[in-house]
């Protein structure tokens, strides 16, 4: 095993074990990636070209994350005016089964258009003001993480992996929408109709202030006005992209630069103080930054074990030894419930090229399904579970003993209508 290999693997194995070390995952991640390269240099043939290489794998890796820096910052923008208020207002009822059913739908479309991070913490907050028994609450959220993965698969803006996928030419967004609709579809509802018959009652609702803006720093027009446009720039993205041909980062950006300008115009009357905290700049503060520089940290390891034909070797490995290429696809599925699945993903899209599966092929379709859904298994196994985690602290065994198994049959349905349908 190469010494590059070596130092990926352990500083994977840090990024897994956060909790316990308290190091937080983005500096590993940074060192990790630095290293690689820093030792991809010094065994090269030729030192000059490693630069090079570099530079051409930092184009692509900086249009994802400047177009996850944008739809932060738009969401953060949307959450500043209570925008998401209105989706807390539709939910009406007490009876248990109805909000399951009403709380997945909406999480499972909300995430296809936000993301399934943003979305989790958002329907997150929004159940602490439906559901007051704390136990009630934490299967909601254990649901709320299953249909935040499923929806963020059938979308090129719902998941992270997905968009590095679009993003990278792997799959067209019209394709992502008709290809994986049903399988993300069919992977929320099985466990559903699973858990409805055990659903019954009605719930207790408590009184928790949706956000810290107060409603009253902002109008129903304001609000209104900020939450469809923003909606609408997300949702008009993949429409850009086929318009123009530019990469998506181009229209996340145009739509950021046309929601500030929207923004400065309706509050320029307030004072300073009351603007500060409805603005761009303001919401720019509040973004996950170290989720970004983790993004970059990750990217650029994995781009150096590309350069270095080890993720070709792997790719080979994997195709001389198991049986077929649907059943390796699910595995890879399932190892994102305990890796992340942004260096799987990263790691097929160096190992397979364009040229061995070109655009729209089933595999990157599957490949898409199946990390971004499959990490609803553990509760550490996607961006969303620990987003649940931090909210309610929900712990690991209490995941596994009573989502992991909906998530698992709800990730096999799944799949099986793809194979069956797409493949």
């Amino acid at each position: 095993m190469s010494l590059l290999i070596i130092i990926f693997i352990t500083g994977y194995l840090l990024i897994t074990l956060e909790q316990k070390t308290a190091i937080n995952k983005a500096a590993v991640a940074l060192i990790t990636g630095v290293l690689c390269w820093t030792i991809y240099l010094l065994n090269s043939n030729d030192p000059h070209l490693v630069p090079t290489q570099l530079m051409e794998h930092l184009g692509e890796i900086a249009g994802i994350l400047f177009f996850l820096l944008g739809a932060m910052t738009i969401v953060e923008l949307i959450d500043a005016h209570d925008g998401f208020h209105i989706v807390s207002r539709i939910i009406k009822t007490s009876d248990k089964r109805k909000i399951l059913w009403i709380v997945s739908f909406i999480t499972f479309f909300l995430s296809a258009v936000l993301d399934n991070l943003t979305t989790t913490i958002l329907i997150g907050s929004i159940l602490k003001t439906l559901i007051k028994d704390k136990n009630d609450r934490w299967f909601f959220l254990g649901m709320v993480v299953i249909a935040a993965n499923a929806g963020g698969a059938w979308s090129p803006i719902g998941d992270v992996t997905t968009t590095m996928l679009w993003v990278g030419g792997q799959l067209t967004s019209k394709n992502i929408i008709l290809k994986l609709f049903l399988p993300s579809l069919v992977c929320l509802l099985v466990p559903l109709l699973a858990i409805s018959f055990k659903m019954k009652g009605k719930t207790e609702r408590s009184l928790v202030v949706f956000s810290e803006q107060s409603l009253n720093s902002v109008n129903a027009f304001q609000r209104n006005l900020i939450f469809f446009c923003g909606i609408a720039i997300l949702v008009l993205i993949p429409v850009f992209k086929s318009v123009t041909h530019l990469p998506p980062f181009m229209g996340m950006l145009l739509g950021l630069g046309l929601l500030w300008v929207i923004s400065e115009l309706i509050h320029k009357d307030k004072d300073t103080a009351d603007k500060d905290v409805l603005s761009v700049a303001y919401a720019l503060r509040k973004i996950d930054v170290p989720s970004i520089l983790f993004f970059l940290g990750i990217l650029i390891a994995v781009a150096a074990l590309q350069s270095a034909g080890e993720l070709t070797q792997l790719a080979t490995c994997l195709d001389n030894h198991l049986p077929h290429q649907n059943f390796i696809v699910m595995i890879i599925g399932l190892c994102s419930a305990i890796v992340d699945n942004v260096p799987l993903v990263a790691a097929c899209i160096g190992m397979y090229d364009l040229n061995h599966f070109p655009t729209d092929h089933t595999f990157w379709e599957f490949i898409a399904y199946c990390t971004g859904t499959g990490g609803s298994v553990l509760v550490i196994g996607s961006a969303a579970g620990v987003a649940a985690m931090g909210m309610e602290r929900i712990t690991f065994s209490w995941y596994l003993k009573k989502i992991s198994w909906l998530a698992l049959i709800g990730y096999l349905a799944g799949a099986v209508v793809y194979i069956f349908v797409f493949s």
